[in-house]
C-alpha cells in the first residue's frame, strides 16, 4: 500500500500522476497547490531527487527558496519538508494548535541539525492540508502578494 512511482526511466505525465494517486488525492494536491499559489510565487518541478525509495515527485519552490517535495504514492501523496534549527521555535509555538497527527509527525521527525528535522506527511484527509501549509509557513513566511 502507498507504493511510490520508482521507475526512474518512466517519466510520469500529469494524467498518469492523477491516475496513480487517485481522485481524492488529486483533489487534495490541487488544494495544496492552490493554497501555495496564494501565499508564494510558486515554481513546480517534476523530480526524481533522492533515489528509488522516494521516487518521482514535485519540488515546490518560492523564488529560489525550496519549500517542500510532494512524492506520488498509489492512492496518496507524501509531503516532505525540512524545518531547520532556526525555525524550531516558531514550529514549537504553532504545532500545539495543529492536528494530533501533525504533532506526532513533528515529535517523530527525522533529525537534522540540533533540534530541526525532516517531516514526512502522508496526506490522507482534507483537513491535513491546512497543517501542511502551516508547516510550510514555518519554513518560509508567506509573501505579501
Amino acid at each position: 500500500m502507498y507504493e511510490r512511482m520508482t521507475d526512474k526511466n518512466a517519466v510520469p505525465d500529469e494524467a498518469s500522476i492523477k491516475e496513480y494517486i487517485g481522485e481524492k488525492s488529486s483533489e487534495r494536491l490541487a488544494s495544496l497547490e492552490e493554497k501555495l499559489n496564494k501565499n508564494y510565487q510558486i515554481s513546480r518541478e517534476l523530480k526524481f531527487p533522492f533515489g528509488n525509495s522516494y521516487g518521482w515527485g514535485y519540488k515546490y519552490s518560492h523564488k529560489s527558496a525550496h519549500l517542500c517535495y510532494v512524492f506520488f504514492e498509489e492512492g496518496a501523496f507524501t509531503v516532505t519538508l525540512q524545518i531547520g534549527d532556526k525555525e524550531v521555535p516558531l514550529a514549537e509555538k504553532v504545532i500545539s494548535s495543529m492536528l494530533e497527527r501533525t504533532q506526532e509527525l513533528w515529535a517523530n521527525r527525522y533529525p537534522c541539525g540540533e533540534h530541526g528535522g525532516w517531516v514526512h506527511y502522508r496526506v490522507l484527509s482534507d483537513d491535513e492540508i491546512g497543517d501542511v501549509i502551516g508547516l510550510i509557513a514555518v519554513r518560509k513566511k508567506p509573501s505579501a502578494r
